[in-house]
Parts: C-alpha cells; structure tokens; sequence
C-alpha cells in the first residue's frame, strides 16, 4: 500500500469507528426512553413495595442496617436521598435501575477491542430491547443493577488492560464494589468470572498443540504474564483495594439514631470506626451466610424447567444468537476470541446454576444469564449483519431475501413480549400477541399485583390524606396453617426488617399507605368493627361478608394483591371519598 493510501485508510476508519460510537449513543438513548416511558404506571410488585416501606421508615426512623432478606443495601442509600430530593414515588423508586440499565449500551464501547464495529451495536440493542432486561430495568429490584455494574466493570478492566491506564482500573472497581452493594450472587458472577478463566486458559493449551509448543510452556508464559502485570499494576491494585473496601464500607455501615451507632457517627469519633467497618464487612458476611448458603431445598428439575420456559418466552433470538456467536468465534474466526467465550461461558453457568440457586420460581434471575450472553449473541447477529450485506453487495437476491426474513423473524420475536409484557400487560399473568391468541406471561412474577388495583388505591390514598385519626383498619384472621394474615400485634414491629408475619400479606399495600402517611391498626375481633370506624378497612375477601354485615356507608372494592390467589376487599367510606375529592378539587 502506498503512503498515500494509507491515510485515506485510517480516515476511513475513523470514520467508521465514529459511526460506531455515534449508533451506540442512539441506541442508549433509545434504551433510556424504554425505560422512562410511564415508569410508574404499573403498580409496585410484592418486593418492591416492602423495599420501599422500609426505605420511608428509614427516613423517618433513621435506621438502616443490611438484611440478606432484602439483598445489598443500594436502594436504601441511594432511594432515600432520591425520595429526600424528589419526593417518593413509584417513578422514583425505579428511577435508579432504570437509568444504569438505560446506560448499559455504552458498555458495548468498552469492549471495542474485542468486537467488531456491527457487533458493539447489536450488544448495545440487545442490551436495549430484550423483554427480560428491559421490563427488570422497570422495577426495583437488584437483578438487572448488578448485570449491568458487572458487564461495566468487566468491560473498564479490559480497557485498563489494553491501554494501560489507571482510570479504567479506578472505574472498574468502582463498578464491580457498587456490584457488591446490589445483591450476594456477585459471589456467583466472580465464581463464574474464575471458572470462564481457567477454561479460557485450556484453550491456551489446546492450540499448543497446533503451534508444536509444549502446554508447560504455555502454563508457564501464561503465569509469568500474570505475575508481571500484578508487579507492573501493584501501586494501581493497592489504591483500588482500598477503593472498593471504601465504597462496600459506605453502603453496608449501619444507620442507626442515637449517638455513638452507626457510620454518620463514626465521622466525628474515629474510635467508632473499627466497629463500624467489623458490622460492614464481617457482620454483613455472617448475615449472608446465615440466610443464603446453603441448598434452597427444591427440587432441581422443575426449576430448570421454569427458567428455560422465561428463557424462551423473554430470550429466544438472544441465546439462539449467542450459540450462533460462540460457534463462530470459536470455529469459525482465525483465533479464538476470548472475550466471546468468556461471556459465553458466564451464561451458560447461569442457565444451569441459577434454577438450584435461586429460593423461588423468579423470572428476574435469567436476567443473569441473558446478560452476558447478549456478548456472543451480538456477535451472532452481527454475522447475520455481515452475510446480508454482502449479499445485497454482490446482488445476490436470494440470500438477501432469506437474511431478511430472518431479521424479520427475530424483531418479531422480540417485539411481541417486549411490547406485551412489559407495555400492555405487565400485571397480567396471561397476554394477548398481536395476531395471536392468549399465552401465558412468564416474565411477570407471581407477585405482582393483578391489573386493575390503581384506582382503589388513590382513593384509599386520598381519603387517607384527608383524615384524621386512624386511616386504615386491617381486619385480619388466622389461616388453616396457623398463619396470621393481616393482623399485627404492634403495628410498631413493622418499621424494622423482618415485620411482623401478618404484615407481609399486606403488601404491596403498606407501600401506597406509607406514601399517604396514613395511621394504621389492625384487630381480628369483630367488636372492633361497631361504632365509629376508620375511613379504610381491609380484608380478605373470604371475610368481605362478615365485615360488610358491620358497616354502613362503605363501598367495597375486590382486587388481587398477587396475581392470583390473594382476593382482597378494600372498604371505602363514600362519605370520606366525596370529602377528598372535593377538597383536592
């Protein structure tokens, strides 16, 4: 080539690399709009709302301390500053996913070394509109928060590698400690992260053969690269040691009222901080141990039949992609590319681990597998992108015609439960596709509250605001099995994790009276339902007769708290109802 081609080469790959970065900024702010887009309409799932009770006490109450029941304490830092600033809201609470999931996309960029430039676009897409990481990033739950921190981290450590700089390494471990904040399966991504590694190092080996090199020689280069980038980084390392240690100390220190307890005390009297930093990180740890190691006690097959079911429904032409992907980069390409493999390897862990891991049937946790397996499908789809392309270069009518029909086979695939589940029916447990007749929706959770039960609670909101005294009257029993439902012996038992046991069946409904700031009781003495009572009282609908029998005035409203199962009767005073509109009028 001559001198002055060469120019004209590089300028054209700037360019290109150009038009890569700019297609991969469209795509995230195409991913953010997704995600904003009527982010509070659907109403708040069973473990969103007590996560965000629990955040409102905290302001309130001042104390906050890591529970393993409710995984990494992220939200409770980060949400109460939010609703301090904003106030609290459904939109509010799922603001936080919604804007680090929306910004994944650019985490395609940084792993510009590893993939070609059709491929960063495709992964910055998948990331975007794939059903499951898209209807997760509307909710507040960890899953999705610690996918994306992960996949950051992974890609600013590449970086640092490839070019050398500290700052990749400072943000990267900044992504992996906020990762640690979010839930404890990161121990699993890092177990999965070291089991990709050593099988990244038997390909090493394998191809040994092939260069007539001995596979000792290999091992032996491969450590000694090792060993030279540790010393060569150690400086680097020990900052970003203490770096991580800073940030998981700041999130998991507890918050407790009263002088001398907790982590905004600890800044005026250093002597506190040996306390504090032992409860961040060995108390944290002993508290994780004692609720999630261990087996889950099910049986493995039924849930390794549910996460396939959740994987299909929400991820069919992402892993079809990715098996796609892995092949070619693998077989296919003049070398092996690791990173390919690498996430490749990370996923399919999580299809196989993931359904004994898990304590219930949760859709959330494919999101660990799709999330690293959208890197080897972005190079599937990017084949695809390729071989289209050049058919339509070279006029080849045929095989563009098949390229597009299979790209129109794929967006459909992907439209239909993006648009059904996480649109048009994110409540229900069924959908109606366009042209088609009623599935099963399998990415919405069983405890999602049933579609239909907003309206009952802004007018239980809105009386609630308007009141005086006691809001809302729980009306609760004992079940078949012993269990209180409702009823709570001091409602005062529900401002700390765990609540009382009655409460939980509450929910999502303490969430939407906390919001009102509305006084409630409960009582399971029918006594307690003569006289002047509460504008709001609650029970379930197999006692709806019995309380109804007792009031005058009242309008009932049957909703499900869950999306089957929970039939709930919300009684609303119509005189307290007119009362409120007419003052919010």
């Amino acid at each position: 080539m001559s001198s002055s081609q060469r120019p004209e080469s590089l300028r054209a790959g700037l360019r290109r690399r150009d038009g890569t970065a700019l297609g991969v900024v469209a795509v995230t702010v195409l991913a953010l709009a997704l995600r904003l887009f009527e982010l509070g309409d659907r109403v708040a799932h069973w473990d969103e709302a007590r996560v965000g009770y629990w955040i409102l006490r905290y302001q309130e109450n001042g104390f906050w301390e890591y529970s393993a029941g409710i995984h990494g304490p992220f939200f409770g830092i980060v949400n109460r500053v939010l609703f301090e600033l904003f106030g609290a809201s459904d939109f509010v609470a799922r603001l936080p996913v919604a804007v680090v999931t929306g910004l994944l996309p650019l985490a395609a960029w940084l792993y510009r070394d590893h993939l070609r430039d059709s491929e960063m676009v495709a992964l910055g897409l998948l990331f975007a509109v794939n059903p499951i990481l898209l209807y997760y990033s509307r909710f507040m739950r960890n899953d999705v928060l610690l996918a994306a921190f992960a996949l950051f981290a992974l890609g600013f450590f590449l970086r640092a590698h490839a070019t050398g700089r500290p700052l990749y390494l400072y943000a990267g471990t900044a992504s992996l400690a906020l990762a640690f904040t979010t839930k404890e399966n990161v121990l699993l991504y890092l177990l999965s992260w070291l089991g990709a590694a050593v099988l990244l190092l038997d390909h090493r080996l394998f191809l040994a053969r092939n260069e007539e090199r001995e596979w000792t020689g290999v091992l032996a280069d491969a450590l000694g690269d090792l060993g030279r980038s540790l010393a060569s980084w150690a400086p680097h390392l020990l900052v970003a040691l203490v770096e991580f240690f800073a940030i998981v100390v700041y999130f998991y220190a507890p918050r407790r009222p009263g002088p001398g307890t907790g982590i905004v005390d600890a800044v005026t009297d250093p002597t506190l901080w040996p306390a504090v930093v032992g409860e961040a990180t060995l108390g944290s740890w002993n508290e994780f141990t004692n609720t999630w190691l261990g087996s889950q006690g099910h049986p493995y097959l039924p849930y390794f039949e549910h996460y396939v079911t959740v994987l299909e429904q929400g991820a069919l032409p992402l892993v079809a992609f990715a098996v796609v992907g892995f092949v070619a980069a693998r077989y296919v390409d003049e070398r092996p590319r690791d990173l390919v493999s690498f996430a490749f390897y990370w996923g399919a862990v999580g299809v196989l681990g993931y359904p004994l891991a898990t304590d219930i049937q949760a859709p959330w946790a494919t999101v660990h597998a799709v999330a690293p397996l959208a890197i080897p499908a972005a190079v599937g789809a990017g084949l695809l992108y390729r071989w289209g392309r050049e058919a339509y270069e070279h006029d080849d009518s045929s095989a563009t015609l098949a390229a597009g029909v299979v790209v129109l086979v794929v967006a459909w695939q992907i439209a239909v439960p993006m648009v059904g589940a996480v649109y048009v029916h994110p409540q229900d447990d069924t959908m109606t596709p366009p042209l088609g007749e009623q599935t099963d929706n399998h990415i919405v959770q069983f405890g999602q509250p049933a579609d239909g039960i907003r309206p009952t609670l802004e007018k239980m909101q809105a009386v609630a605001r308007t009141n005086e005294g006691t809001d809302v009257l729980y009306y609760g029993h004992v079940n078949e099995n012993g269990d209180y439902i409702f009823y709570v012996r001091d409602e005062g038992d529900n401002d700390r994790i765990p609540a009382a046991s009655g409460w939980y069946n509450r929910l999502p409904l303490p969430w939407y009276t906390e919001l009102a700031d509305a006084e409630v009781e409960s009582t399971m003495d029918q006594q307690d339902l003569e006289g002047d009572l509460p504008p709001v009282v609650i029970t379930r609908s197999s006692k709806r007769d019995l309380v109804s029998a007792r009031l005058e005035g009242y309008r009932a409203y049957d909703e499900e708290l869950t999306l089957w199962g929970s039939e709930t009767t919300v009684f609303i005073e119509k005189r307290a109802l007119r009362e409120a509109r007419s003052d919010s009028a």
